[in-house]
């Protein structure tokens, strides 16, 4: 059915192909983040500015929560600077940053019939870090009813990277041993969970104050990397997600079993501008090994959406959120996640579910974080949700 369509559903101008600044309704505005140019956190300014309007197979939401994710950083830091080819080369196409979401459809555009007016969805939107937000429906799914709004803009970004780097890029199969590096992190913490369901004996890599973090969301072996060295031959591995993305890939596949498989899917030493050498280094070296070394390229499909809510509802996979801000703290909280302080996931607090978005003049007052959430996990003997 066709969701109808309000005043804040106007269609687009002619020739708007959803890339960009959103058109916007004049007499509508709305509080969001906003950044006129790269640079660190201190680029991010909440603004009162002009609400957004469905076009094509798009949706509007209603904000509820939004989720912040290492690739929000580099594209508020414009860095590694290939990104700005597409980005902006000077500032931000699209000033409002913020890729997760979960929140209310509010209007559809003229080719969106997916969602109704109503349906509380989560997935990836255009600028989420705001009251209201556009987004293309095959890059939605339904909301699981057992999530908060707040667990469920952290799920697509960081969940989808781990669904598809086990998956696909690694070709995880039952019984395989893998070692996942950052297994504390946003995507990390999605990756030993997936890895469980599929079968495999997984080992996680992580900081002394997060070794309790991994092993409760199922982990059967945990190392410090303060203390612990995964490439010491004590243990050799069919798969290594690599998420930390600091390590040399001599001594990543010095890890791996003579035919394993080395997934780079963190690049955060890659430089400023191309963010992949490594992966280059590795796909350039690939044919000559026995082992085979690649790199995730993730994709935004809806499929793997609600393959990730299935694993939700099922008991097999749990968002874990280690704090959680209101809107107007974006900027504190982009700190805390640079910091590398972050136990999985951070949250950013928009509108209740039930709550109107609040009057320009008022800020958003702090709420008490959601605390890390974990459920039993386990491998399922024949894995058709995968």
């Amino acid at each position: 059915m066709k969701a109808a369509t309000g005043a804040a559903g106007q269609a687009a101008a002619p020739g708007d192909t959803g890339g960009g600044t959103a058109p916007v309704s004049p007499r509508q505005t709305m509080r969001a983040i906003v950044q006129a140019g790269y640079g660190s956190a201190d680029v991010w300014h909440l603004e009162d500015i002009g609400r957004p309007a469905a076009a094509g197979g798009e949706v509007l939401l209603r904000v509820h929560a939004a989720g912040l994710d290492r690739g929000t950083w580099h594209l508020m830091a414009g860095q590694p600077y290939v990104i700005r080819l597409g980005s902006g080369l000077r500032a931000p196409k699209n000033p409002v940053p913020g890729l997760d979401v979960a929140g209310t459809v509010v209007a559809a555009g003229a080719d969106a019939t997916g969602f109704a007016v109503g349906e509380e969805v989560f997935g990836i939107g255009q600028g989420s870090f705001a009251e209201y937000a556009r987004a293309r429906q095959d890059k939605l799914a339904r909301k699981p009813a057992s999530l908060t709004f707040g667990q469920a803009a952290v799920l697509a970004v960081s969940g989808l990277t781990a669904l598809q780097g086990l998956r696909d890029a690694g070709r995880l199969q039952p019984g395989q041993h893998v070692l996942i590096t950052g297994a504390s992190g946003g995507v990390g913490t999605y990756a030993v969970q997936i890895a469980k369901v599929l079968g495999a004996q997984v080992t996680g890599v992580c900081s002394t104050a997060k070794t309790d973090l991994v092993t409760s969301i199922g982990a059967d072996h945990v190392l410090d990397y303060t203390r612990d060295d995964f490439a010491d031959g004590s243990q050799r591995y069919d798969l290594i997600l690599d998420l930390a993305g600091n390590s040399p890939l001599a001594r990543l596949q010095r890890a791996l079993t003579p035919a394993g498989t080395l997934v780079l899917a963190g690049g955060e030493d890659g430089g400023r501008w191309t963010g992949m050498g490594r992966q280059i280094r590795a796909l350039a070296h690939s044919p000559f090994t026995r082992q085979r070394l690649t790199m995730l390229i993730s994709r935004q499909r809806r499929a793997d959406l609600e393959t990730l809510a299935q694993l939700i509802e099922a008991g097999q996979l749990t968002p874990v959120i280690g704090k959680t801000y209101p809107l107007h703290q974006a900027p504190d909280a982009m700190r805390y996640l640079q910091a590398g302080h972050a136990r999985g996931k951070l949250v950013l607090t928009v509108t209740g579910p039930d709550e109107p978005p609040r009057a320009p003049d008022q800020r958003a007052g702090a709420r008490r974080p959601e605390s890390a959430v974990t459920a039993p996990v386990g491998p399922c003997s024949r894995p058709e949700l995968l």
